[in-house]
């Protein structure tokens, strides 16, 4: 078993962990558990005695304390599943060593280019090593990267008793892509007091804000008929859904936003003429934010549906997860201490807010504080996904530091 960072990275990466939000299973697919028992090996060879894959396909772990003062119980937690939105079957990973600038294109379909234009953080990996795909699918740094690290960083700990440190305990979820990574997590049996997912893009940043997140689901019942004889009584469901969706305002979705600005993002229709369904997500740093944008779509479907006067609709709104920089302001020390890490770790930190969500979000809202630390990779969810090793290194000696603070301060 080799023990480096990017060895256990390409060994994870070609594990198929892909979930699936149409399944109703936890885990949503079972092979999220092959690389679950391939970890829980790996940590009980290390030493970590306790390690275990549970029914649900969470692995739980324990680092344990070689000190005699009490030191608060901290988790380390990343995703094992691999998002959705491109295959992430048979991937093969390429290393491009020592890149000296300009655009990647990747072998197995030329159409696919990392282009330092659309990329310009790639001007600060010059001379370092970077990992991509062939091009054919996604490369699953979001999250694998981050697992890499903290088993690394498990390894570091376990080996050098001379490293001081508290209780640490190793969470790895499931399905974190489709918006279940908490679903089953017993916070009681982990006993952590504070964690921090490792979830993050780029290197030194600290994330101690996120969206808060909900989803819009609208059922439109139109009026069916033939539509030989249509004339002045059909009312088609998809053609309504259809209105609804040109009118939602162009200045507020993704492709329009960025920094802290919200935005409306519809992300399925389906439909007959008698009945169609849309969905939806919200997202605003802001609880008000949400409120409001809610209130402009349903107030865009009532105008809709006022031509139709033979159809309805229904309305709901579900919420997913909600900005953990309520619950984290409430403990500074958790973020002080992850910036102080990234500090002897030898960069500079850099706080910021994430435009989306992590495992940290729920499980800080759970009772158990959560910031993001940067796990290193980019363009998540795409063929064009890369990381460098050396981002990957500066995490497992942040997580190393971050041990390490801890001690010296409690």
């Amino acid at each position: 078993m080799t023990d480096t960072v990017i060895d256990r990275f390409l060994r994870y990466v070609v594990i198929d962990t892909q979930s699936d939000a149409k399944s109703k299973t936890t885990p949503t697919t079972e092979k999220q558990k092959t690389l679950g028992r391939l970890l829980v090996d790996e940590l009980q060879a290390m030493g970590v005695s306790d390690a275990h894959l549970d029914e649900h396909g969470y692995v739980y772990a324990t680092i344990p304390s070689n000190v005699d003062k009490p030191v608060p119980v901290i988790c380390f937690c990343s995703h094992m599943d691999t998002a959705p939105d491109f295959t992430g079957t048979n991937v093969k990973p390429q290393i491009v060593r020592n890149y000296q600038g300009g655009d990647i294109r990747l072998t197995g379909d030329p159409q696919q280019v990392i282009r330092v234009s659309e990329h310009p953080v790639l001007l600060d990996q010059i001379g370092n090593d970077i990992i991509t795909t062939d091009g054919t699918t996604l490369l699953g740094a979001d999250d694998k990267a981050g697992v890499a690290e903290i088993m690394s960083a498990a390894q570091i700990l376990m080996d050098n008793p001379d490293i001081k440190h508290g209780a640490i305990r190793i969470l790895f979820t499931p399905d974190e892509e489709v918006g279940r990574g908490a679903d089953k997590v017993d916070l009681k049996k982990l006993g952590a007091q504070f964690g921090y997912t490792i979830d993050g893009e780029t290197a030194g940043h600290i994330e101690d804000e996120t969206f808060s997140a909900d989803g819009v689901e609208i059922t439109i019942a139109g009026v069916a008929i033939h539509p030989g004889f249509a004339k002045g009584k059909m009312e088609n469901a998809i053609k309504i859904a259809g209105a609804i969706i040109d009118r939602l305002p162009k200045d507020i979705a993704p492709e329009s936003t960025e920094g802290r600005e919200g935005f409306i993002h519809p992300t399925g229709v389906t439909g007959t003429m008698e009945k169609a369904s849309l969905s939806l997500i919200v997202r605003d740093f802001e609880d008000e934010g949400l409120a409001t944008k809610e209130a402009l779509i349903e107030g865009i479907v009532k105008q809709v549906i006022a031509a139709y006067p033979g159809s309805s609709y229904t309305f709901e709104v579900k919420q997913q997860y909600r900005n953990m920089k309520a619950i984290l302001a409430r403990n500074p020390e958790i973020t002080e201490n992850a910036l102080e890490a990234v500090r002897r770790a030898g960069m500079t930190p850099v706080r910021g807010s994430i435009r989306g969500g992590t495992d940290g979000s729920r499980l800080s809202f759970m009772g158990l504080p959560c910031p993001n630390i940067f796990a290193g990779g980019h363009a998540f969810h795409s063929p064009l996904e890369w990381v460098s090793r050396q981002d990957m290194e500066s995490a497992v000696k942040t997580l190393v530091e971050l041990a390490k603070v801890w001690e010296e301060r409690a």
